[in-house]
């Protein structure tokens, strides 16, 4: 499903060179739930942008079904991650003059999926939002809003699901509501799911753990996070 093969990513500052990424390597398997903790700036979002597209390793390769997307063009990486990949962001980033189920419209307009209507109406009901179609996002709360952007980053029916702190922006009982939104939704639909966090909260969600200190990723076990 998904694999990262001798990765590496560094950044110039002047003429300082910053490593990010260092002979990362990563295997994922179809339904597997990752879970990566890491300081602030240690590279766990510029990881998720290698393995979604935005961003290229300055080598290495990042395979997704097989396909090395290092050596896709800017367009052709767009259209795998159009197709193959959800995004769950810390801020939610919903359109804010688009009502609900326009924001989960546009996925799948970009996508050229059919039967939309049956699809915003069935992931509505998943995350337990029916009522809120026609409403827009400032008249929602933080967990209401966190799980649409959960609903869009699922009713394209991607592959990979990529999580960048989806519960950082959130109370503390609201984020745990949204932990198990996501075991009960992403586990059942058996999607892929890479999430980047530092709550210790989501460590049931887990299938693997890492840690990524100095550009290098760490098998950990559950029982040693709380250490």
């Amino acid at each position: 499903m998904l694999e990262l093969k001798n990765v590496n990513k560094s950044y110039l500052e002047g003429n300082i060179k910053h490593t990010v990424l260092s002979n990362l390597n990563l295997h994922v398997s179809n339904g597997e739930i990752i879970i990566l903790f890491g300081k602030s700036g240690s590279g766990k979002s510029t990881l998720l942008n290698i393995i979604s597209g935005i961003d290229v390793p300055d080598n290495g390769s990042v395979l997704i079904d097989g396909t090395d997307i290092t050596t896709l063009s800017e367009k052709e990486r767009t259209l795998v991650r159009r197709n193959k990949v959800g995004f769950i962001f810390q801020f939610f980033n919903l359109i804010p003059t688009l009502t609900v189920k326009e924001n989960l419209l546009l996925p799948l307009e970009l996508t050229g999926t059919n039967n939309t209507e049956e699809r915003i109406n069935s992931i509505l009901s998943e995350v337990g939002l029916a009522n809120r179609a026609i409403t827009y996002p400032d008249k929602l709360s933080g967990g209401e809003q966190q799980r649409i952007a959960i609903a869009r980053a699922l009713v394209h029916n991607p592959h990979i699901i990529l999580a960048d702190e989806p519960t950082g922006n959130l109370d503390y009982e609201t984020g745990l509501q949204i932990i198990d939104l996501l075991d009960r939704v992403v586990k059942k639909k058996e999607k892929t799911m890479i999430m980047v966090t530092h709550s210790k909260d989501v460590i049931g969600l887990a299938d693997k753990i890492y840690s990524l200190k100095e550009g290098r990723l760490k098998e950990v076990k559950k029982e040693s996070v709380f250490e």
